[in-house]
């Protein structure tokens, strides 16, 4: 198959191509920037090309940054494998390019695999299988599946997955190049649902249908540690993945149910398709048993997310304004999208209970208004307060269908960020 040059110029195009900004000769097709937007511009170039049937092209010229060319990969991927970019530049920015690709690929092959394939206890395994092979005697994991969940007192993964056959389980992996006795410099907590229905709050077909993107957290934040690590990360990590499968059965969790987590928070289960945060408390305790100075959460998290910052940024939250900071900064070295939701202390009181500390939701459509930093609220109450913690809802994760700047599926957008952060 013969492969397909893509150049960029500062000049307009040929007075016979009109306004377009994607023109082609022979084996070349260029890319007219227009001083705009160059990210978002060469981004959608991307998508027109590979909408041509185009699989295969190779970057070339010198207008190409690494940032240029990461975003036209972007826009080129699709959910089905059998297409290829050629990187151009320097051997070490081509090795970043290539270590992205392999961490974003990663990420994106187990957010559109099925739920059948992808099991709550197949995700632990291979996120740690994957992250052993980067990091060999460095990395060292357990799985905790099942009944034993509960013996550790991780209430919340083992509620939301006991109505499924397939067990429920939380990954515990520890990502240590310094030594024995080392402190925990960063801990990553990753929302691991593998196929959300919603439980007896029951989604319809539509909102059910996508719902195997419901692990983006576990993929995005397992993904950013493996680029992190390939590009050098020297210090100590931990990483929670909890995983489990929200299915409707006679041994599912229920409207009504009180769950008593670790800390003692008593919690009323008022909506069961708000499992997400149930299943990311268990994991903000281990994270804060692990004395880490930083928690970084990431979760496909709320619908409220995507209405407040729409699908082109991921949403951003932290008692921290230091934190959010950081996160700002972290995003902007790598041309991905944030945007900060607001978090006071009173909303860890927005979803109120007659019968428990705090009920999961408010039993109103949608959560109600403020549904995302509703969450993020209810998820401070199980941060160790000695901790620096951002949470990030990933409203960008994941594309119902394919748009002007994505195909469908997942996007891997945030993996960049959360690796950054790793090595600040």
């Amino acid at each position: 198959m013969q492969v397909m040059n893509v150049l960029l110029t500062q000049q307009a195009p040929a007075e016979h191509w009109g306004k377009a900004d994607v023109t082609y000769e022979g084996q070349n097709s260029v890319i007219h920037l227009n001083g705009a937007d160059p990210l978002r511009q060469v981004q959608m170039a991307a998508r027109k090309i590979r909408s041509q049937g185009i699989s295969q092209v190779q970057l070339e010229g010198e207008l190409w940054t690494v940032d240029l060319q990461w975003v036209f990969a972007q826009g080129f991927a699709s959910a089905k494998p059998g297409y290829q970019v050629g990187w151009c530049g320097d051997d070490a920015e081509k090795q970043l390019l290539e270590h992205r690709l392999v961490a974003a690929t990663f990420a994106r092959k187990l957010i559109n695999d099925t739920p059948e394939e992808l099991s709550p206890v197949k995700l632990a395994q291979q996120a740690a299988q994957w992250l052993t092979d980067i990091g060999g005697n460095n990395v060292s994991y357990s799985i905790i599946e099942g009944q034993e969940l509960l013996e550790k007192k991780w209430v919340g993964i083992h509620a939301v997955g006991r109505g499924s056959e397939r067990p429920p389980a939380l990954l515990e992996l520890d990502f240590n190049p310094i030594g024995e006795g080392a402190p925990v410099d960063v801990a990553l907590v990753g929302k691991g649902i593998t196929f959300d229905s919603g439980g007896y709050s029951l989604k319809s077909s539509e909102g059910m249908l996508t719902m195997k993107c419901d692990m983006g957290g576990a993929a995005t934040v397992t993904a950013a540690l493996g680029l992190a690590m390939k590009t050098g990360l020297n210090k100590r990590v931990k990483l929670y993945l909890c995983c489990a499968e929200n299915l409707v059965s006679g041994h599912a969790f229920k409207l009504g149910d009180i769950l008593t987590y670790k800390n003692g928070t008593t919690v009323e289960i008022v909506n069961t398709d708000a499992e997400g945060r149930l299943v990311l408390a268990d994991g903000l305790q281990a994270a804060s048993e692990s004395g880490a100075k930083l928690i970084i959460d990431a979760a496909t998290l709320t619908g409220a997310a995507v209405m407040a910052v729409s699908n082109q940024y991921n949403a951003i939250f932290s008692p921290q304004a230091e934190t959010i900071k950081l996160a700002q900064e972290s995003a902007a070295a790598v041309s991905e999208n944030v945007w900060p939701l607001p978090l006071d202390p009173w909303h860890k009181d927005t979803c109120p209970s007659a019968y428990a500390d705090t009920a999961n939701s408010r039993p109103v459509k949608g959560g109600g208004a403020g549904g995302a930093s509703n969450a993020a609220g209810f998820l401070w109450r199980f941060v160790s307060p000695e901790a620096n913690w951002l949470h990030i809802d990933l409203a960008a994760a994941f594309e119902n269908n394919a748009s002007a700047l994505w195909g469908a599926g997942a996007t891997a957008h945030g993996v960049l960020t959360v690796a950054e952060l790793l090595k600040r």
